[in-house]
């Protein structure tokens, strides 16, 4: 009976034409749970969306410092926090519902990221699907990232067939998490890739004078840029590679954190010498542009505004800040596009993005019960 309700539920997402979708995502700086509750169509051969509702759940200590050292656990310790974090997830998501008098057709959650190391050709988002279902009774899309790199790739930027279908008015999409990516079209391929560590390294710098982040960037503005640090970083060899590339923490800790922690220049410096970094590192990537192109600035980085106007005055392209629910939510949006792209049996990993062997449809399943999809 369930095998067949699922078989059902695939024919009729593959029909519909508006789709209720939660999309959560939980980013590398770990400031805390977005979901988005959004509303998707697809009419005349074109997507549109619309952010209905939206929260963030700002980390307690103890999750944040569960997540933060998760990578230095046993496997048991692993496999029952992400067991436990799936729960947390879901009893989130039905607390966002009922605030708000939800009900969508399905779940799409990027999980938090743990390891991402694909020379090694494995990633792991924890917070189980299988949990999450459990605790909202609702289908779930989550483990968005394995199948690209199983077949070689990536795995990372996801965002980039969110950016092609859904702001495709916009020549560059620029998102300020605690890593930068950036996704544009050239020779009708979507290319996209991780730049460089943003909110990551800020937020770590922060908390060295007792901040949780550099409120529009006050502290930083007060310093000066040392360019011994600013050429030491612009030279990791990370940044002379080409695309197909993307980071993680364990880079941030393995090459730049070393960088970061050897010099002995004020922390204000220091912020105000990455947020150099940053900008400059963004200009190497959008330098062929000029004042026709938009560039799509979003992510927690935008609300930087020393980083934003640094970064403004390192582009030559238009610099478009949209509203600041698209700013928080455009991650937990697309992800729970992913999900729709999922349950279509539709392309939702690019090749040209990642590097892998194929264009692929990422993203496990999880239905606690038989369900029925609304149209």
């Amino acid at each position: 009976m369930i095998v067949e309700q699922w078989h059902l539920n695939v024919r009729i997402s593959l029909i519909m034409n508006q789709y209720k979708i939660i999309g959560i995502m939980s980013g590398t700086s770990l400031d805390g749970v977005d979901i988005a509750f959004c509303i998707f169509n697809f009419e005349n051969e074109k997507w549109s969306y619309q952010i209905v509702r939206s929260a963030t759940y700002p980390y307690d200590a103890q999750w944040h410092q569960r997540l933060q050292t998760l990578e230095t656990k046993t496997a048991s310790e692993f496999a029952k926090t992400h067991a436990d974090y799936g729960h947390y997830l879901g009893k989130l998501i039905a607390k966002f519902m009922a605030d708000y008098g939800i009900k969508p057709d399905f779940i799409a959650s990027h999980g938090h990221t743990i390891f991402h190391q694909t020379d090694k050709h494995f990633t792991t988002q924890i917070g189980d699907g299988a949990a999450i279902s459990a605790e909202t009774g609702l289908p779930v899309v989550c483990d968005f990232r394995s199948m690209d790199v199983a077949l070689g790739g990536q795995g990372a930027p996801l965002v980039p067939i969110g950016d092609k279908l859904l702001f495709a008015d916009y020549d560059y999409c620029l998102n300020l998490g605690g890593i930068s990516n950036i996704s544009y079209e050239k020779d009708t391929e979507r290319i996209a890739f991780d730049i460089c560590p943003v909110n990551m390294a800020l937020n770590y710098l922060a908390k060295k004078i007792n901040q949780h982040f550099d409120n529009k960037g006050d502290t930083a503005r007060s310093g000066v840029v040392n360019m011994e640090l600013l050429t030491e970083l612009n030279n990791l060899p990370f940044y002379g590679s080409n695309p197909p590339k993307s980071l993680g923490k364990e880079w941030f800790l393995s090459s730049f954190l070393p960088v970061l922690e050897k010099s002995t220049i004020p922390v204000a410096d220091k912020l105000r010498t990455v947020v150099e970094h940053i900008a400059f590192q963004i200009k190497q990537n959008v330098f062929q542009a000029d004042d026709s192109k938009k560039l799509l600035l979003t992510g927690g980085g935008t609300l930087n505004s020393f980083l934003v106007e640094r970064i403004k005055s390192n582009v030559a392209v238009e610099v478009c800040i949209p509203g600041i629910e698209t700013i928080n939510y455009k991650e937990a949006l697309i992800f729970g596009f992913l999900g729709v792209l999922r349950m279509r049996q539709e392309i939702n990993c690019l090749q040209s993005v990642t590097g892998a062997g194929c264009n692929n449809i990422g993203g496990a399943v999880y239905f606690s019960k038989p369900v029925k999809t609304t149209q």
